[in-house]
């Protein structure tokens, strides 16, 4: 059974693994190998307690396995605005219901619940997954941005 809980530092570590084989394994399709390097070294345990600290940081757990990451946190100071981040199940994992769970333990969250829209950096390879959960290319713009991320949101009932 899969569980949900608040990301604790000791958790950084093996949040950054988890991340890095989902990116080399996940996303090798849609992007190059310097790009998800890049990414890996980006999303180090350092980078995953800064992240906590900022955002409201969620762990899907199979025991005491580690088996998806997801955040929410502020859109840029405004305190109406926020977006998800750092939404990865591993490979392994991935087609059981798990990513599903994230988003809906995301939009249970305190944030979400204040939030007149929530914007989520969707990649290549999971924008149809977002899609499918009710997000939106916003100001319907269907092309990657520089960080070669699709820019969805969606506008929770208030």
């Amino acid at each position: 059974m899969i569980t949900m809980r608040r990301f604790q530092s000791t958790d950084a570590a093996q949040a950054a693994q988890l991340v890095a084989t989902t990116l080399k394994q996940s996303n090798r399709r849609d992007y190059s190998a310097h790009y998800l390097q890049t990414e890996i070294d980006r999303m180090s345990p350092a980078f995953f307690i800064e992240k906590a600290q900022q955002t409201h940081f969620y762990v899907a757990c199979d025991q005491a396995k580690l088996v998806g990451t997801g955040a929410i946190g502020s859109y840029w100071g405004i305190t109406t605005e926020y977006s998800l981040f750092t939404i990865f199940v591993l490979p392994t994992y991935q087609g059981r219901g798990i990513g599903r769970q994230i988003i809906e333990t995301l939009e249970q969250d305190a944030y979400f619940k204040k939030a007149q829209r929530v914007e989520i950096p969707a990649s290549i390879t999971a924008v149809n997954f977002y899609q499918h959960l009710g997000y939106h290319f916003k100001n319907q713009n269907q092309q990657v941005d520089d960080e070669q991320l699709y820019r969805l949101e969606k506008f929770p009932q208030n």
